[in-house]
């Protein structure tokens, strides 16, 4: 379960998120929509760990990322818009150094890389160092490297941005998989109608405050989500 407590973070006099509250269960694939710089990156990386906050406290099955930052890192992955990575190495040398920051074990990460590197079709180019790949490519060493450590707590950040057709029917199919284990999903996202069909709840934040939170029936009634969030964009 991820809590989310009355969080507020400030940059000098903007208030970027404005005493946010709501709860991710587990199970759940959680949507987390808003316009550009309404706070869904800010809270993002409030949740895992790269951003401090003013106020409040966030929760990851119990435990304050303030106070145990390490436990709660060790239980999420993390996978930004923009695929930040070290491009000198070799696609390989960059999963198995993420392998080694989650103490996974040899059999573990063999099995894991082996099954993402074929699905996202790239067993053929981990040899190759990071810095010759597409964006495309990049965000899948990126998503290989997060889910080969079998994380309860999938965190992304505009995940399907500059991958291909195939690759986000891939990621749609994991997701899947991992709420059927009663994991967590939870991302971000402009694409409203992939949200709306994937997502089991909903989170719209405008301006830094938390404007709606709930299951996704409730939330978009007989409308679209589209529809639902631009008649609050409008008001």
């Amino acid at each position: 379960m991820i809590e989310i407590k009355n969080v507020t973070k400030k940059y000098g006099n903007k208030t970027a998120l404005d005493n946010v509250s709501f709860t991710v269960n587990d199970g759940d694939i959680f949507a987390f929509i808003g316009h550009n710089g309404a706070g869904k990156t800010t809270l993002i990386k409030a949740i895992v760990g790269i951003h401090d906050f003013d106020d409040g406290d966030i929760l990851i099955d119990g435990k304050s990322i303030k106070t145990d930052p390490v436990l709660c890192k060790k239980m999420m992955a993390f996978v930004p818009d923009n695929p930040e990575t070290y491009e000198h190495m070799k696609a390989i040398d960059y999963i198995n150094f993420i392998c080694d920051m989650y103490d996974v074990d040899n059999d573990t990460r063999e099995k894991n890389i082996k099954k993402y590197a074929t699905l996202f079709e790239m067993q053929d180019k981990l040899n190759d160092t990071i810095d010759s790949y597409s964006h495309g490519m990049k965000q899948k060493i990126v998503l290989i490297s997060a889910l080969a450590h079998d994380p309860k707590i999938l965190i992304m950040d505009e995940p399907f941005v500059g991958l291909d057709p195939k690759a986000v029917f891939d990621i749609k199919k994991i997701l899947n998989e991992m709420v059927k284990e009663k994991k967590i999903v939870f991302y971000s996202t402009h694409i409203l109608d992939v949200a709306e069909k994937l997502c089991s709840r909903v989170a719209i934040i405008k301006n830094g405050k938390l404007v709606k939170s709930g299951s996704m029936k409730e939330i978009k009634g007989d409308k679209s989500l589209e529809k639902v969030f631009m008649e609050l964009e409008e008001k």
